[in-house]
């Protein structure tokens, strides 16, 4: 019944969308009570209807799978898949040389964006914050807290070249780690940059923390050292629906849907920023640096005249021994990640044993990628080359390979987790939408995750005929359909800008606005409605041309990109297999909780 009803979406092409339209009219962050419903083809014997909703797959009770889980050794299918040719052609080379001093470039950038975020807010500032306030830097907090240093760092860009100036990672770091032995989201406040202030792009990072917590059900720990909202900028950081008070409502929601919460107190908690480790499930706080008040001793001073010391107004004694707003009492930094670290071992989780079976690496070098990353639209070569480089034994089991060829559709493994890839090869026509639509629904059936390669052409399709016009029309239409099957799929979807990342082609290659679960550019992508060098057809005189043009090489860098967080960071395009393996690992690890049936109320302290 299913492959009926493919074929003849094919056949009918908008007819989904009319029939989706109606059902996933609710955005699912908006009511976490009326999350999208997924349809099945089965009949139903009640009403006699083709469509039966069923319950979002993230919510189900998996009783029944962890009692087999417990008793039974499950076993993956043998892989069959054939190995995909990743052999240069000679005539290619001229390319591959073009792409490859580009992507040196790029990769230069990279590294000096890196060396400055390191830095943090600067020598003067790390000297105030270790010698004068014996804090440890906010790196040396994780090293104490993860189990290695082999963490997914998330956008550590955000917040450089912005209009009210640098912010080094935005004020806070946050990543994925595992604290013994499970993957957990950290939001780690950096007290080095402007003094721990939160600036817009600072709340804008942690609710794109939090988003990622719930997608993918990861514990999360929040170091927290934080002087509260830069009041300057305030209008960016209060009113609205997804500034600062977001936050607390996401803590509320993920303590409902049973995603556990660890606050540490490593610093000052001031105004906003108290109520983070009030609402999580366990707090520690450290003697003598950790401070909890909504007004600091100064505010205090002002409306009373009364003079107060941090410590007794917000101190650590006073919140484990009087207030009980927070739960462990530590003396020293580094027992309070033991204590953090002994929390998290107290989680109702069931991880599976160290799978020892041997990995099958690409059977091609991962750093040809770098030759591989096209420098600009024309010097894209076949995207199979690159996914001959990410694939476990170079093999790739290719879908529909002689239809719409400008969509290369797939199933590979990729360090053992098998996976749905969709990756553009060329113009988004009206065969590869029908294609891209028929596989996106394949995979959603089968629980298979998605990688979306993405490299859209850099401007739209031109109509200069009638004959065009209604080519334009289908694949439009074809588009559409494609858009509406990748937003109602509810696999994992990982989306890596492999080049281009232009017009309406890249929502339906999963783009930012379809809420991948992660996303990630090369450093050579371009992010914008146009491609630099593609506004004549869209302006009229040369100097608007010129100035147009000027604007996209500046705004559609993925470094421009990235330090406003239209991302989840900037990878190398060797480090691409790896950091898709951790993020398979990272989206798996849910199905590993005992206990994960969404409550009727959240968690409440004291």
């Amino acid at each position: 019944m299913y492959c009926c009803m493919l074929r003849s979406f094919h056949v009918k092409g908008n007819n989904l969308i009319q029939l989706t339209r109606a059902s996933f009219t609710q955005n699912p962050w908006d009511t976490w009570d009326t999350s999208p419903k997924l349809f099945s083809c089965t009949h139903s014997p009640v009403s006699g209807s083709l469509w039966q909703p069923l319950t979002h797959r993230t919510h189900q009770p998996a009783a029944s799978s962890r009692c087999m889980s417990s008793t039974v050794r499950r076993r993956r299918l043998p892989s069959a898949f054939p190995v995909i040719d990743g052999e240069f052609h000679p005539v290619h080379r001229h390319v591959y040389e073009a792409n490859l001093r580009n992507s040196l470039i790029c990769q230069q950038k990279y590294l000096e964006h890196k060396e400055n975020v390191m830095k943090g807010g600067g020598e003067n500032a790390i000297a105030r914050h270790t010698l004068r306030n014996r804090k440890v830097l906010v790196r040396d907090r994780l090293r104490m807290l993860l189990d290695d240093e082999d963490y997914l760092e998330l956008s550590p860009f955000a917040g450089l070249g912005l209009p009210y100036g640098d912010i080094p990672s935005a004020g806070c770091l946050t990543g994925i780690g595992k604290i013994n032995g499970l993957w957990c989201m950290f939001i780690a406040n950096d007290a080095t940059v402007k003094g721990g202030t939160a600036y817009p792009i600072t709340v804008k990072k942690q609710l794109r923390a939090q988003v990622m917590a719930m997608q993918n059900r990861l514990p999360s720990v929040y170091l927290v050292d934080s002087g509260g909202a830069f009041l300057p900028l305030q209008s960016e950081i209060f009113p609205d629906r997804n500034h600062g008070g977001r936050t607390f409502y996401n803590e509320a929601v993920m303590s409902a849907m049973k995603i556990p919460q660890v606050a540490v107190v490593c610093g000052s908690c001031t105004a906003g920023g108290a109520y983070v480790p009030t609402m999580s499930e366990e707090a520690v706080i450290v003697h003598r640096i950790g401070t909890i008040f909504l007004g600091g001793p100064p505010l205090v001073k002002a409306a009373t005249g009364e003079e107060v010391s941090p410590e007794d107004l917000g101190g650590a004694r006073l919140h484990s021994e009087v207030s009980g707003c927070v739960d462990h009492f530590a003396a020293a930094e580094n027992e309070a990640y033991e204590h953090t670290r002994n929390i998290i071992s107290t989680l109702n989780y069931e991880l599976p044993e160290e799978d020892s079976a041997q990995v099958e690496e690409p059977l091609y070098n991962v750093d040809d990628l770098m030759g591989l990353a096209p420098r600009c639209y024309n010097h894209s070569m076949d995207v199979r080359l690159i996914v001959s480089r990410l694939t476990d034994g170079s093999r790739f089991q290719e879908f529909k390979a002689r239809y719409g060829t400008p969509l290369l559709t797939g199933f590979a493994r990729i360090e053992g987790h098998q996976v749905g890839i969709v990756a553009n090869n060329g113009e988004l026509t009206y065969e590869a939408s029908l294609k891209g639509s028929h596989f996106v629904q394949l995979c959603d059936q089968r629980d298979i995750p998605l990688i979306f390669l993405q490299n859209t052409a850099p401007q739209p399709a031109h109509t200069f005929s009638q004959t065009k016009a209604e080519s334009n029309t289908n694949r439009l239409k074809a588009q559409g359909s494609m858009m509406s099957a990748v937003a109602c799929a509810s696999v994992p979807k990982i989306t890596v800008v492999i080049g281009g990342c232009h017009g309406g082609d890249s929502y339906a290659m999963c783009g930012r606005a379809f809420d991948p679960n992660f996303l990630f550019l090369w450093p050579n992508a371009r992010v914008s409605i146009l491609a630099p060098g593609h506004s004549d057809a869209f302006v009229q005189t040369e100097e608007e041309i010129t100035q147009i043009n000027e604007m996209l090489k500046e705004e559609s860098s993925a470094f421009f990109s990235t330090g406003r967080l239209w991302d989840d960071g900037v990878i190398l395009p060797q480090d691409t297999r790896k950091v898709l393996s951790k993020c398979l690992k990272i989206i798996k690890q849910q199905e590993y909780q005992l206990s994960r049936e969404k409550m009727r109320t959240p968690f409440l302290r004291l």
